[in-house]
């Protein structure tokens, strides 16, 4: 004769379990898009993340917008190498590709507030591939570096989501005189 386990341990069970899973599972992705009220009528989207290229060297990726009030001053993304470890090369594009095979270069782009980066930083501008893709999807970058081969980093979908959700999100300007953050 088979003997039935009280109800309570079979549930007891199942959430044990379940909290088990819920323990040794991987993170879960979440957005880190950010607006920023840098001052009166300035705001900024990013989403920053911490990459590794191929080579295991470490990268912060940042994707961001700015407006000027209701203008739009550009889509970049730089790319922030350790310093003295790499220097990027400034005269080629940034190549992505995807994995069914489309392809876009990102020219050299500074954004006006920036004016210049040091030799360690890349920053492009995304336009065009915001302007191109609607949904995410994987992608390989190139990114050009001076006396070296190219560092090649792999982007994740999740990655890349997050560049379409700074393209996506309002950034309208605080009212003049409104705290930071608010």
């Amino acid at each position: 004769m088979e003997r039935k386990q009280p109800r309570w341990q079979r549930w007891s069970l199942i959430a044990t379990l379940a909290l088990l899973l819920w323990l040794t599972a991987g993170p879960i992705a979440q957005a880190s898009v950010y607006v920023y009220r840098e001052r009166p009528g300035q705001v900024t989207v990013r989403s920053r993340l911490s990459l590794r290229d191929l080579s295991d060297r470490a990268w912060q990726a940042i994707a961001f917008k700015r407006t000027e009030g209701d203008v739009l001053q550009g889509y970049y993304l730089r790319l922030v190498g350790f310093p003295e470890a790499v220097q990027v090369d400034r005269q080629q594009p940034l190549s992505l590709r995807s994995f069914t095979g489309q392809h876009w270069q990102l020219p050299w782009a500074i954004d006006p507030q920036a004016k210049t980066v040091p030799p360690n930083v890349g920053q492009f501008d995304l336009a065009p591939l915001l302007n191109e893709i609607d949904r995410s999807l994987p992608l390989k970058i190139q990114l050009p570096l001076v006396n070296s081969t190219a560092a090649e980093l792999a982007i994740a979908p999740f990655i890349v989501e997050e560049w379409l959700e700074v393209k996506r999100r309002q950034a309208l300007p605080a009212p003049i005189g409104a705290a930071l953050g608010e």
